[in-house]
């Protein structure tokens, strides 16, 4: 991923994002970050014009973040995104979270949002295996699908641990 590939802007209120090229979990930890951001009256677009793929640990945090605001009565506005995107998303039965748009509403101004930019094994894997638990939560037809996946990130996290100590 290049540095300009995830761009998250703060604006009034909430938060555009804007995505180029093929999402995954690179994209996925800054993504993230945004979770612990949104209040009640935050919104949330994010741009997938130049999206060119997504892989399940970018569509898991795309879910949580969707999950966070639907508790707030509110969804993730996805804009641009062509047919395969939506199929991704259909056929892990998350699609119902978001609410699509073609166009990007205008927003003007705003301050480029600073991730950590932590990019350590050990946050990966926690987002790794916290994306793949929003994808079961949101739909259980899921759980068979990324068992494995949960299980591998959840080792790697206890591992990763262990080594730090």
């Amino acid at each position: 991923m290049k540095s300009d590939d995830l761009q998250i802007t703060a604006l009034d209120g909430g938060f555009s994002v804007t995505v180029t090229g093929r999402a995954n979990f690179d994209y996925a930890v800054p993504l993230r970050e945004i979770s612990g951001k949104l209040n009640e009256n935050s919104w949330l677009q994010i741009d997938l014009e130049n999206c060119e793929a997504m892989d399940s640990t970018f569509m898991g945090v795309l879910t949580m973040l969707a999950l966070k605001m639907r508790k707030n009565g509110k969804q993730v506005m996805l804009i641009g995104a062509n047919e395969i995107l939506i199929k991704l998303l259909r056929d892990l039965g998350v699609a119902k979270l978001f609410k699509f748009a073609a166009e990007k509403s205008s927003v003007l101004g705003g301050t480029a949002l600073k991730t950590s930019g932590d990019k350590s094994m050990l946050t990966t894997a926690k987002t790794v295996a916290e994306a793949h638990k929003a994808l079961v939560g949101a739909d259980s037809s899921n759980a068979e699908k990324f068992k494995q996946v949960i299980e591998f990130a959840e080792q790697d996290v206890e591992r990763l641990k262990k080594k730090d100590e």
